[in-house]
């Protein structure tokens, strides 16, 4: 299994460095034919080969960078679609730098905008064709792991169905419940490439868990809230005793200094060019159905601390006249069809930047939840407080993660993966793949129609 591991990793890289290098041809081939010769007889310098190789270099640096950062590496990781929609970020973000380049260059706008346009379409044909064929690829050399599922007494189908949903990946071969026994589960790990741990008690999981080291099975494990946490803890060390230290406050005064730079910085950005989009919306809002443009709400932030949210109506004025509280359905008649069109590409969420602006909200963080939502999650959950330790965000990682209708206890686990493991890259990064996620349907989905806010089968933890 080792060995074929390493061959699969060093067939990914080869694939996804050639692909870059591919990529990078059509600019190096523009670069030559059309944008070198224009700023060289702007600017009367002329480059040698180490300056070409330095442009060309740059260029591939920065395609790795992004593509990288948003996934598009992740041959065989990732669906084909979202390894697309991946590379189709990275290339914009990296075009739009390269023609600042090039502008910085020539002394002004570079002509040829079109030119810059063109290579992007072509470059994006190109890896739809080399997405679709290195997956193929990939599926022929690398048959789907062979799992056994040991589970506890909860239901398995929800991690059943998404195990089904990357075939291509996993295929769940068998399924024993830890009341069969150790020996019986030892006995059957062997017949398998990986072994999953879903949901049993703590105890019985180290005890597989060290038996799959000791072999070296590769273990898929449901973390639970502790493990969560540990893991982000830091190692120090008592004489020869290595200890694990988990602090008790998320962020140090140096780390909320700079977010909260970022975040004022960014806003009144994002204020300045977004103020078009936001002055159509609320015309439209207005127009639908003559009611006001804006929905406040009252949302808890850090240390439960309450404030008013600013989002673009998207429902009817009378959604909550009843005065209860409850989330958007999947098809829910109270969304208006403005509103259900600013809801799929995120743009209530606009004015929201007026809050962080106020310092009641940062761009990352968990998303704020209502006071009285707060309190039914709380009844089946307690822990749901911890990821109020960090002001409320924008965006987080749950939201680039996870889904609209993911279950709370999946985000309360992963929103205390994000404060647990803060770092400022780790805010740049979700920032960027925040854009991402606003073409991804799955992430607006509403909750399902039998997932009432805090369902307590789906929350439910066995920290036994």
């Amino acid at each position: 299994m080792r060995k074929s591991d390493s061959k699969k990793r060093l067939f990914i890289l080869a694939l996804s460095l050639l692909g870059l290098c591919i990529l990078t041809s059509f600019y190096a081939h523009d670069w030559f034919a059309y944008y070198y010769h224009h700023i060289a007889s702007k600017t009367m310098n002329r480059f040698n080969t180490n300056g070409h190789r330095l442009i060309i270099c740059l260029y591939f640096a920065l395609l790795f960078f992004f593509s990288n950062t948003y996934g598009a590496l992740k041959i065989g990781y990732l669906k084909p679609m979202d390894i697309f929609l991946s590379q189709l970020f990275a290339l914009l973000c990296v075009n739009v730098i390269s023609y600042s380049q090039l502008s910085l260059m020539y002394g002004w706008f570079m002509l040829g905008g079109h030119h810059m346009i063109w290579m992007t379409i072509e470059q994006l044909i190109f890896f739809a064709l080399w997405d679709y064929l290195t997956n193929l690829a990939y599926r022929k050399i690398f048959p789907p792991r062979r799992l056994l599922l040991v589970h506890g007494d909860r239901p398995i189908e929800d991690i059943l169905n998404k195990f089904a949903s990357r075939q291509d990946k996993y295929r769940v071969e068998r399924c024993m419940n830890i009341r069969e026994g150790y020996d019986a589960v030892r006995e059957a790990i062997e017949g398998y490439d990986a072994v999953v741990l879903w949901d049993i008690p703590t105890r019985d999981r180290n005890v597989l868990l060290k038996y799959c080291y000791s072999r070296s099975v590769r273990v898929y494990m449901m973390p639970k809230i502790p493990d969560v946490i540990i893991k982000g803890s830091s190692q120090i060390h008592l004489f020869d005793t290595p200890i694990l230290l988990t602090r008790e406050y998320a962020l140090n005064i140096e780390q909320r200094i700079v977010k909260r730079a970022i975040d004022v910085v960014c806003s009144l950005l994002l204020l300045v060019l977004a103020s078009p989009v936001m002055l159509v919306t609320a015309v439209l809002i207005r127009l639908y159905d003559r009611g006001p443009v804006f929905y406040k709400q009252v949302r808890c932030t850090q240390n439960t601390r309450e404030f008013e949210i600013l989002k673009f109506r998207s429902m009817r004025v009378d959604a909550e006249k009843d005065g209860v509280a409850r989330l958007a359905s999947r098809h829910d008649p109270r969304i208006t069809p403005v509103g259900r069109f600013i809801r799929a590409v995120r743009i209530d969420e606009l004015p929201q930047l007026i809050n962080i602006l106020r310092g009641e909200m940062s761009f990352i963080g968990p998303r704020p939840e209502r006071p009285e939502i707060i309190a039914q999650y709380m009844k089946e959950m307690p822990e749901f407080a911890f990821r109020m330790k960090v002001k409320a965000g924008l965006a987080g990682y749950a939201q680039v993660y996870g889904k609209y209708n993911t279950t709370p206890y999946d985000k309360l686990k992963l929103d205390l993966f994000y404060i647990e493991n803060y770092s400022v890259w780790l805010d740049v990064k979700l920032m960027l793949l925040t854009a991402k996620i606003l073409f991804t349907p799955d992430s607006t989905e509403g909750v399902d129609d039998r997932q009432v806010t805090a369902l307590k089968e789906q929350m439910e933890e066995n920290e036994k």
